[in-house]
């Protein structure tokens, strides 16, 4: 079968072997499959990927001797049922699966496995009891998103947001515009989020947010101040430093951009006691000056992935039109075109999400 293949640094388009399902396994055909910014990751800084990866004791290897296919956020149809399946969703059901695959009593990272390959090929083996069936007639390019929304859910879980608080979002790439999303259906208002592509600040503004705002002209900490404001509130008024009073609405601000430099931007703009949740995934070494943070009494949560409940109720979203990911998905190809699609995705004016379609 065809492939996209992660080989000696470089992506090239090969015949590799059919997968076989194990116990509890099926195989299925990849309809459609996201390039995730975790992919542009790995394919940059591999190396730096997997070294991380053990220094933090995380379960991720990679052998960058072997080859590997990547491809995590996909929605797939079902071929064939391996032993020890009941057989419960029947062959051509639509399906989609958090990606791992269990065989031996082991986990694998289905998209970073050197053993089982990801969705930029035209088949992959996935656990049975993993499987979620598409509803409601969803189509696959959106049945595909729901491994990247299932992203922005659970960071805005992990906000443990209240009415009262005010979000900002930072950065409206693919995770900036998956937090949107989460933030939207939670009914948070108002959403506010900055971006300097005005590309990403309409994909942000057709998700959900409700104020857009293009950092080199609107400072987006002033801006979460003026509506976090409440009547009557005087920040010089002894009563108000002393929290008696009107006082500013809470604030929630997600840093999803993932670069050096963005989280200590964020210190030093900060509200006093706002909550920051980073999602960006920075692969370099960064620099922050922790007295913004004590002298704010700054929260910060990191976050990643999603938990299989949290990924099941992002199918259900997508699926009950809760969120439209259509706006999002802006190019398809083919696994001849990966590599070009990986250059492509560089270009925030051209591309938010682009789906790998092997079958073509």
């Amino acid at each position: 079968m065809r492939a996209a293949v992660f080989r000696n640094g470089d992506l090239v388009v090969d015949e590799i072997e059919q997968p076989k399902p194990k116990d509890g396994q099926v195989l299925v055909k990849t309809l459609a499959c996201g390039i995730c910014g975790s992919d542009l990751h790995a394919f940059h800084h591999a190396p730096a990927l997997v070294e991380m990866s053990v220094r933090s004791g995380a379960p991720f290897t990679m052998d960058l001797k072997k080859d590997i296919v990547f491809g995590h956020e996909f929605c797939a149809e079902i071929l064939d049922h391996g032993p020890g399946t009941t057989g419960k969703l029947k062959a051509g059901t639509r399906v989609c699966s958090i990606p791992l695959a269990f065989s031996n009593n082991t986990a694998q990272t289905v998209g970073y496995s050197n053993d089982l390959p990801g969705g930029f090929a035209e088949q992959m083996v996935l656990n049975e009891a993993l499987l979620l069936e598409v509803p409601n007639g969803l189509s696959t390019e959106q049945a595909a998103l729901t491994e990247p929304m299932a992203v922005g859910w659970h960071a805005v879980m992990k906000a443990n947001l209240t009415s009262e608080d005010i979000p900002l979002v930072i950065g409206c790439g693919p995770v900036g515009l998956a937090v949107i999303a989460g933030l939207k259906i939670k009914g948070v208002h108002p959403i506010i989020a900055a971006d300097f592509s005005p590309a990403r600040r309409k994909l942000a503004e057709a998700m959900g947010a409700d104020i857009v705002l293009d950092p080199k002209v609107d400072d987006p900490y002033a801006r979460w101040n003026v509506e976090a404001t409440p009547e009557g509130y005087d920040p010089t008024n002894l009563l108000a430093v002393l929290g008696v009073g009107p006082g500013l609405r809470p604030g929630v601000i997600f840093e999803c951009v993932g670069v050096p430099g963005v989280v200590q931007r964020i210190f030093e703009g900060a509200p006093r006691g706002a909550r920051i949740v980073v999602v960006g995934v920075c692969m370099e070494v960064d620099k922050v000056e922790p007295f913004f943070a004590i002298s704010k009494e700054l929260n910060v949560q990191f976050v990643l992935a999603y938990t299989p409940e949290e990924f099941a109720l992002t199918l259900h979203h997508l699926a009950e039109g809760m969120i439209d990911g259509s706006h999002v998905i802006t190019g398809r190809v083919g696994v001849s075109d990966v590599k070009q699609a990986f250059s492509d995705l560089a270009s925030p004016e051209r591309h938010a999400k682009i789906l790998v379609e092997p079958w073509h």
